[in-house]
């Protein structure tokens, strides 16, 4: 780890001194862990194309898909270094580096659609999450979407029960970790390059993610069944290194905001459409077999996880959740 934290810190002094000379383009690395063909593969190609465009070509963003630069456990690091200059983790990374608040979006079913979580992350509630980022050294720029999140192993999921004793991949995020062990299973963090091997090889029995995700991944191919829960929410937050982004010259900046408030419109338009196609795609493969919850299977499986409200409250603070369910209407639950 030491010897990762002194090579980054180098690459960093590079990066953070800006081009050579004021003819030369400013050099944005955007690094993420998905394949380029998912919501957020597209809306940070977008962000490039965007970028370039406003600019005038003063702007050249060099997208690294598929974890190509750091793998998920590394990638914070490197942009607080400044060896990386964007990065759009999920909302669950940011609990390891004691921003604790954004785990509230791991909660089982906190957001109930897609108008609920416009509500927090287009309002004022969105906005003070984003603040919190600039003590470690990153600015909140966007939240994009992934999607709504689906269960998959090798038996079926219809009840509480049916978890019990086997072992889920997951996020680091201590939300999910209270999440299956309320459902009697075994959480196993795991970075997201590493599943489908850890799925194929029986390290793991199962996942939770959205469509999009399992299906440009191949976590299908490996999983026998996928049950239809959309319990939670995959987001990520778009971020910038702050010293990095407070560095620009003003007029740069305001370009690339309006950059990035459309390329997070075009994604976030996006990952609806992506996860319908993937789990149709998924249907027709074959591999995996697609399980939609009667409603009462459904309320066990909501009555089963409620638990997790209590057993988090402390690390994401009781009031945060108060005021995460007051905006999306469920303040009485």
């Amino acid at each position: 780890m030491r010897k990762f934290a002194l090579a980054i810190a180098s690459l960093a002094t590079l990066a953070l001194v800006g081009p050579a000379n004021a003819a030369d383009p400013i050099i944005i690395k955007f690094s993420h862990v998905v394949a380029p063909n998912t919501p957020k593969g597209l809306a940070a190609q977008k962000f490039a194309e965007l970028a370039d465009k406003y600019t005038d070509g003063k702007v050249k963003v060099e997208v690294y898909p598929n974890s190509q630069l750091y793998k998920d456990k590394e990638e914070l690091e490197a942009l607080q270094l400044g060896a990386v200059q964007m990065l759009a983790p999920s909302n669950s990374k940011f609990g390891p580096i004691g921003v604790k608040q954004f785990e509230v979006f791991d909660l089982p079913y906190i957001l109930p659609d897609l108008n609920a979580l416009r509500k927090v992350t287009d309002g004022p509630l969105g906005t003070k999450l984003l603040k919190l980022l600039d003590a470690k050294g990153m600015t909140g720029l966007a939240y994009w979407d992934n999607g709504f999140k689906e269960m998959s192993a090798n038996k079926k999921l219809v009840a509480p029960e049916d978890y019990k004793g086997l072992k889920f991949r997951i996020q680091s995020s201590k939300v999910l970790e209270a999440q299956f062990r309320a459902l009697g299973a075994v959480p196993q963090v795991m970075a997201f390059s590493e599943v489908y091997q850890a799925l194929q090889t029986g390290v793991v029995d199962g996942q939770e993610n959205t469509p999009s995700n399992m299906y440009t991944q191949k976590m299908h191919e490996v999983q026998k069944y996928t049950t239809v829960t959309n319990h939670g929410y995959i987001g990520y937050v778009v971020v910038v290194n702050k010293k990095f982004w407070d560095g620009l010259p003003a007029d740069i900046r305001t370009q690339l905001e309006k950059a990035m408030k459309e390329a997070t419109a075009y994604g976030n338009g996006q990952s609806a459409k992506e996860n319908d196609d993937a789990l149709e795609e998924m249907r027709k493969s074959g591999k995996t077999e697609l399980i939609k919850l009667t409603p009462e299977q459904d309320a066990a499986m909501r009555k089963a996880m409620m638990p997790v409200y209590k057993d988090v409250a402390s690390r994401v603070g009781q009031p945060l959740i108060d005021e995460f369910l007051k905006e999306t209407g469920r303040g009485g639950m």
